[in-house]
């Protein structure tokens, strides 16, 4: 006897195809806003939507046993949080150095103090 694998509707690959079409029409139209941390998110989501249906859909991620899902997902995503606690760590050092060790800039013609020399 042949091993029969698991059939899934094509019906919701079309659907996963058309979704990730319109996800990816919106993020090109994020090219026509103004550059902010908006327009940023934006592109992040759509981003993050497309790989998430990719991975559940077209790598039948969605069928697996949780066990694999947590194997395969978990390491990455441990990852990603590591790297935000040393970004904000990196920052909270850098500041640190400028407040510490970093010479007060004072434009050219005024004096340290803040008010000027009378003359």
């Amino acid at each position: 006897m042949a091993a029969e694998g698991q059939q899934h509707p094509l019906k919701i690959y079309f659907y996963i195809w058309g979704l990730l079409f319109l996800f990816s029409a919106a993020s090109y139209f994020t090219d026509f806003l103004p550059h902010n941390a908006f327009r940023q998110f934006l592109i992040l989501l759509f981003m993050v939507l497309k790989a998430g249906f990719i991975v559940a859909i077209f790598m039948h991620m969605a069928w697996e046993r949780k066990a694999l899902i947590y194997a395969i997902l978990g390491p990455p995503i441990v990852l990603l949080v590591l790297i935000g606690l040393m970004a904000v760590e990196g920052d909270y050092t850098e500041l640190s150095r400028l407040n510490f060790f970093a010479a007060p800039i004072v434009p050219a013609g005024h004096h340290e103090g803040g008010a000027e020399a009378e003359h």
